[in-house]
């Protein structure tokens, strides 16, 4: 069979089962990220069946999909509330690190496997997955929570923060030179100024660039940019994904309207890809031997994540319910622990270290799925009231 009919069966049918899973979803009442990941993990290494034609498709779609997630969950904020929320969360990120990074740099200790796969695992545990938790908060309709721009403040430092950490472990897992790591942590820092300062100073030139109201060049345009300054951010060690918030911050008024209108489907489209690439290229087979260290990691991390996440919402004012919300929509990692286990990997770091990520991220997102929908139970938000009465009281 021809390369590229066999290209047009795999998707075509791994695309109508996830709109049938969706469907399910729906059904259910419940986000069909578990879902896309499980279809991936079918027809993924060790799964099922595995496909091999689709799979540079599925890897292109799956990093457009984390770009579009992040500019659309941009175009719903100001430049002006970004830089606010930073300035809050600023204290708040520094116990996100320490809280979330330890755990992972312990359990590697402890496994035996030295320093420098602890270096590389405290990331993992460190960094939640923008991706799956800006899909969680868009099918949760918590868009315009006001727990949310603390959330967003707290991703945003995450993937600032590995503008400085990739560079760093890279210097420590392949042996470059601390000039070379510091050059690359310097060109990385100098880029997310520069565009942090368009995004701010002159979002409103940036904006003029497209036409409101004529959906085609607005679509091409803003995808283009979008794409282009991620791009260019992901080549000089930075963020995609922070790349890609930045110019959805930029945009502003009818453009930005506008833009979020006619960028929804494609969104949703290669967002859904990203998930279930993520399944895909997950050896299912793997997964058994790591499964107690990663449950294990999971829990433990999972909490953490629930204090960092609230502490935030706290210090932004934010009630108990909203402080709930805000730890445990933060329990997802995703596309960073991949790339840093992969990094370590690579470099010859303890091979147990890929499918211990790999496992730890799954459970995380499963968890994270069903979690962040605790706060809108109805038992969970009555325990919650009557305990804040009862401290009052007291």
């Amino acid at each position: 069979m021809h390369e590229t009919t066999l290209l047009l069966i795999e998707v075509g049918a791994l695309l109508l089962a996830m709109s049938l899973l969706g469907r399910l979803a729906l059904l259910l009442g419940i986000s069909p990220i578990p879902f896309y990941l499980v279809l991936g993990l079918a027809f993924g290494e060790g799964g099922l069946v595995e496909l091999d034609a689709s799979a540079e498709f599925f890897q292109a779609g799956a990093e457009i999909g984390v770009i579009l997630l992040l500019a659309l969950l941009g175009l719903e904020y100001t430049a002006a509330e970004l830089f606010g929320s930073l300035k809050s969360a600023r204290t708040a990120g520094i116990v996100d690190a320490l809280f979330n990074a330890l755990p992972g740099a312990a359990m590697a200790l402890l496994l035996g496997w030295g320093p420098v796969a602890a270096v590389a695992l405290a990331g993992v545990t460190w960094v939640s997955s923008s991706g799956v938790i800006a899909k969680l908060l868009r099918d949760l309709g918590r868009l315009s929570n006001r727990e949310t721009p603390a959330i967003l403040a707290v991703l945003v430092i995450e993937d600032l923060a590995m503008a400085f950490y990739l560079p760093v472990l890279s210097a420590i897992v392949i042996g470059v030179s601390l000039l070379q790591g510091a050059i690359a942590v310097a060109v990385a820092v100098g880029v997310v100024a520069v565009i942090l300062y368009v995004a701010l100073r002159h979002g409103h030139v940036v904006s003029r660039l497209f036409p409101a109201d004529q959906y085609e060049p607005l679509l091409l345009g803003v995808l283009g940019l979008t794409m282009l300054v991620a791009g260019v951010a992901a080549e000089v060690g930075v963020s995609a994904a922070v790349g890609a918030f930045l110019v959805g911050i930029a945009l502003s008024g009818r453009v930005a309207e506008n833009a979020s209108t006619v960028l929804t489907p494609l969104r949703d489209l290669f967002a859904a890809i990203f998930f279930v690439f993520f399944g895909l290229t997950t050896d299912s087979t793997a997964l058994v031997s790591v499964l107690l260290p990663a449950l294990a990691l999971a829990i433990v991390t999972i909490i953490t994540k629930l204090v960092t996440g609230a502490y935030a919402a706290r210090r932004a004012g934010v009630g108990t319910l909203g402080q709930w919300r805000a730890g445990l929509s933060l329990a997802p990692r995703g596309e960073f622990s991949i790339v840093i286990a992969g990094l370590a990997v690579g470099a010859g770091v303890a091979p147990e270290l890929a499918p211990l990520a790999t496992a730890y991220v799954l459970i995380t997102i499963l968890a994270g799925t069903f979690l962040a929908r605790l706060p809108d139970v109805s038992w969970f938000r009555a325990a919650v009231l009557r305990k804040r009465r009862t401290g009052a009281a007291a």
